[in-house]
């Protein structure tokens, strides 16, 4: 009776080791799959590179803002868009203190085709705090951070008073603009994408990884049934 008892009980065990080994196969046929898959997918990764002038959001630009740098914000718009629009009304306009002034500038331009002048102001007093730095200096963030940011808000200010959309197409084309006279010539490899080999390694490390804890998992439930 015993020894009836004792072979069931060694048959069982196969079973259960039969069905570890399966499962441990399979997870290892999958990993293999896997690499497979990456290996050759590694091959057409793009590296692409994203401008700086892009932003996640308007909270980006002014948490860099520096203190006394906002001269544009309200000092600058008597200047602006007396060279810019004349002494014109327009209907809509952003709850700002200063946006009043700057709706009534525009008259009977289009939000556009107004908002295009206005960034083309912008852009001129960008060009000219700009000037005052050396061509060695444009590389810099910490030299050129407060004008950058300058040139930033006051389109985004504009934008506001006109309940235009910010980003948009105009500022993004002078934004393009200002990269290519300024910044063409700035190192730019430290702000790639990692290379395709050590995102390969990354992906892999933790798929290779799953085979060996399952095997490590059959093992110690093999000892456990032993001691039982």
């Amino acid at each position: 009776m015993q020894s009836v008892y004792t072979r069931e009980q060694r048959i069982k065990q196969s079973e259960k080791m039969q069905g570890n080994f399966a499962y441990t196969s399979l997870i290892q046929i999958l990993c293999l799959v896997a690499c497979l898959f990456f290996a050759y997918g590694g091959e057409v990764i793009q590296q692409t590179q994203t401008p700086a002038y892009q932003t996640s959001g308007r909270g980006e630009i002014q948490q860099t803002q520096t203190p006394g740098n906002q001269t544009w914000e309200t000092g600058d718009v008597q200047q602006t868009h007396d060279n810019c629009c004349g002494n014109r009304t327009i209907e809509g306009c952003g709850n700002k203190a200063h946006c009043e002034y700057i709706c009534r500038s525009c008259g009977l331009s289009s939000s556009n085709s107004c908002y295009n002048d206005l960034i083309k102001n912008c852009f001129e007093i960008f060009n000219v705090s700009m000037s005052t730095l050396n061509a060695e200096d444009f590389c810099q963030w910490n030299n050129v951070k407060s004008t950058y940011n300058n040139f930033s808000m006051c389109t985004e200010d504009r934008a506001d008073c006109l309940l235009i959309p910010w980003p948009n197409k105009l500022v993004e084309e002078k934004f393009v603009e200002i990269h290519s006279l300024y910044f063409k010539s700035c190192p730019t490899q430290q702000f790639d994408d990692p290379p395709p080999s050590i995102v390969f390694a990354l992906v892999m490390t933790p798929i290779c990884l799953i085979p060996v804890m399952v095997v490590l998992v059959v093992m110690k439930t093999k000892n456990g049934d032993h001691r039982s």
